[in-house]
């Protein structure tokens, strides 16, 4: 018997290479009986059970970073198909308020096509080409001029009535000024009685003023306002506007009546320009002085 601590000096037992075959004999051997007859089944179940643990844990880190990869894509995927349905739907606003924008800008096209053939007078149709930004100034820019055979004087109209009136041309564009424009006046007569006056633009936002009444002239709240053609501007009987009330001044026995415009400008995008002879045309102070006469 040896003792603790000695050395082994001779070593003894099998060889590696008796290990080795022995070991190939007994893998050729479970091999061929594995493939001929199912007895190892429940060995090799028996052996996956006990080692089914350990490739689990084996596998955890791969199985977590699978799981964080595939919920990273599909938050991903949810991004995109919310951000494509967000696309989609701005898209489609757009198109319906275009389609919408469309329909109400033919429906206006065929009122001022109505408005052209009802009146002799030859016209330019024309679109707003930008508003300048003034909040004091009452003006529209038209996307035609001169070449167009617009000049300044010719009266602008809409299917409502008189919208205002060309103050400048270019070859390409042309500037009005609206009918509350205080640079702006219109002989007009009330459809009522046929009393003839003029309107100016007004203090009053968005309103006209018919100034210098005396108090035996007959205008009431309700009176339609048309223009009476005299001046050769603006031809007769377009419509002008509606007259809201009559302030009057017992000291000075004079009257002003507000009127409300029956056009509307800030609603819509295409206009007509009357080409009238403006050769022709009477200036304001001889448009008052005819006034003055009648």
């Amino acid at each position: 018997m040896r003792e603790p601590g000695t050395l082994r000096l001779f070593k003894r037992g099998p060889s590696v290479e008796v290990r080795l075959v022995l070991l190939l004999v007994v893998c050729l051997a479970l091999i061929v009986t594995d493939a001929h007859w199912p007895v190892l089944g429940r060995v090799r179940q028996a052996v996956s059970m006990v080692i089914y643990p350990f490739q689990r844990v084996v596998l955890a880190p791969r199985d977590a970073l699978e799981y964080v990869d595939s919920w990273s894509h599909a938050a991903t995927l949810a991004r995109e198909e919310q951000d494509a349905l967000r696309r989609q739907q701005i898209e489609m606003a757009q198109l319906v308020t275009h389609a919408a924008q469309l329909t109400t800008e033919n429906e206006q096209l065929r009122r001022l096509l109505n408005v052209s053939e009802s009146i002799s007078q030859r016209s330019v149709a024309v679109e707003v080409f930008y508003v300048p930004p003034n909040a004091f100034s009452h003006r529209l820019i038209f996307n035609k001029g001169s070449e167009a055979g617009i000049a300044p004087g010719m009266p602008v109209i809409d299917e409502g009535g008189v919208v205002g009136q060309i103050m400048r041309v270019t070859p390409f564009t042309s500037e009005a000024a609206l009918l509350i424009d205080d640079q702006v006046s219109i002989p007009v007569q009330v459809l009522r009685n046929g009393l003839r006056l003029i309107a100016f633009g007004s203090d009053e936002v968005g309103k006209l003023e018919v100034r210098y009444l005396t108090e035996n002239m007959d205008v009431q709240p309700g009176d339609s306002l048309v223009t009476s053609g005299i001046g050769g501007l603006f031809p007769a009987g377009l419509s002008v506007g509606k007259i809201q009330k009559v302030d009057r001044d017992p000291g000075t026995g004079f009257a002003m009546a507000i009127a409300e415009p029956l056009s509307h400008p800030e609603r819509y995008r295409h206009f007509l320009v009357l080409r009238v002879d403006v050769s022709k045309a009477l200036k304001p102070d001889e448009v008052a002085h005819a006034l003055g006469d009648n």
